[in-house]
């Protein structure tokens, strides 16, 4: 498996015995075909029977037996694909089944995709679900909470060991903790000489003197150094900010840098839940992906203060209803193959060495979703907004933050389940409700 890839899902085809006829076998047939570069199909097996080990079943072809059977498709105890039809879809002969089975309670499971694009979106779901359990997040920091900004940072959930516990449990991923102040170290002890040679092989767009940029560079080197060429990583995360003393730089550039090259998921401030939320997103749905702070106007001054802004933007429409998404001077860590304009900066935040460095880049206006995964591991908040512009505030900690709307600034305020929330481009919200099945969530749109 290289870098960025997932491994194929594997199906097992089912059917009813008595009952598998031509029609079962040219459907079976015909989907192993549509999607050969999607999934590996197993040998049919009939409904009832010992199942080998596999991601989901899937149905080719649905009959009336089904309604004497529900028993038996309550006792599946994976995801139920149910894939019909010569498109790739689910046949609409089949929707009083489908309905009849989720009243008996047998249904919980059944994904029963309506297009060609939301059955590649479920079969990539399910590959990433196969995949979580065989790889892991490489995180660095040494005493969270303890460094700068304290009293913000000890209340946040993703360095509690239940946090942990609860996400390899449910997802089987694997949290590899690693000192950040060793790696910063490393970093501060890779010669210029290094820092320049590897520079000459990207020579991305900076606004940097030669020592911030080298700064931002050693991360990279001492981070790859580090990691080394483990297929099983597929994530890196720092605690970058409050534990920013033990290290000249910010990891902005290296996150990019890893995406690019490697597809590596990254974790500003070591949150390991925005890290799974976004491994899950990006890897299912393939939209660019980012994450950012929210501060919705409702919240007033608590939320300008942060910022050290006056106002929030003028805007059409509800003030209420508009977010200002910003994270560590600009809109966040946007990878260049997602944005619309990308530029290496000077750092912003107070709390960072003076070397170090942050992204200023642009996702493109239009169609947003808001998405994170909640404390408990079961259920997931999906907002669809619209990035309407752009907002600058010189000599704040937003010089170039979004601005997005969204349906109801009220009902976001009372259901959000972090300051940290992943955002995607594009509505996604029904690729999601497809998905959600295959990792075992319950969505929550508003």
């Amino acid at each position: 498996m290289t870098h960025g890839s997932s491994p194929k899902p594997r199906l097992v085809p089912l059917y009813f015995e008595p009952g598998r006829d031509g029609g079962f076998d040219t459907q079976l047939a015909h989907l192993t075909t549509l999607l050969a570069e999607h999934a590996d199909f197993l040998p049919a097996q009939p409904l009832g029977s010992a199942l080998p080990e596999a991601e989901a079943v899937v149905f080719p072809q649905l009959l009336g037996e089904a309604y004497r059977r529900s028993a038996d498709f309550k006792a599946l105890d994976r995801p139920v694909l149910v894939i019909t039809s010569e498109f790739g879809t689910l046949s609409m002969w089949d929707w009083e089944i489908i309905t009849y089975l989720r009243g008996e309670g047998a249904g919980d499971r059944i994904i029963a995709p309506y297009n060609l694009e939301h059955t590649q979106t479920v079969l990539r779901a399910l590959a990433v679900g196969r995949q979580l359990r065989t790889i892991r997040f490489v995180v660095y920091q040494d005493n969270p909470g303890e460094g700068m900004q304290a009293p913000i940072y000890k209340r946040f959930y993703w360095w509690e060991d239940e946090c942990v516990r609860r996400m390899v449990e449910k997802f089987g991923i694997t949290i590899d903790k690693r000192s950040f102040r060793t790696l910063g170290a490393q970093a501060k002890a890779i010669a210029d000489a290094d820092a320049e040679a590897a520079w000459a092989d990207w020579q991305l767009p900076t606004a940097l003197d030669r020592r911030a940029l080298h700064a931002a560079v050693k991360m990279y080197l001492a981070i790859t150094r580090d990691i080394g060429d483990d297929p099983a990583v597929q994530g890196v995360g720092i605690n970058c900010l409050n534990e920013s003393a033990f290290s000249e730089s910010t990891p902005c550039l290296a996150w990019n840098m890893l995406y690019q090259e490697r597809g590596f998921i990254w974790g500003c401030e070591a949150d390991i839940m925005a890290m799974l939320t976004k491994f899950m997103l990006h890897r299912s749905l393939g939209a660019p992906i980012m994450m950012t702070n929210l501060y919705p106007f409702l919240m007033g001054q608590a939320a300008l203060k942060h910022e050290r802004i006056a106002d929030f933007p003028k805007v059409e429409g509800d003030p209420r209803d508009y977010i200002l998404v910003a994270h560590c001077g600009y809109l966040g860590v946007v990878p260049q193959a997602f944005a619309t304009e990308w530029t290496l900066r000077k750092k912003v935040l107070a709390i960072v060495d003076e070397q170090a460095s942050a992204i200023d880049a642009r996702l493109p206006v239009g169609p947003v979703t808001l998405a994170k995964l909640h404390p408990d591991m079961t259920t997931m908040t999906v907002v669809e907004g619209e990035l309407t512009g752009y907002a600058q505030y010189p000599g704040s900690d937003c010089l170039n933050g979004g601005v997005i709307r969204v349906p109801d600034g009220h009902r976001l305020m009372t259901h959000l389940a972090s300051h940290h929330y992943l955002l995607l481009v594009g509505h996604h919200a029904a690729a999601l409700d497809t998905v959600r099945t295959v990792f075992g969530l319950k969505l929550h749109i508003l």
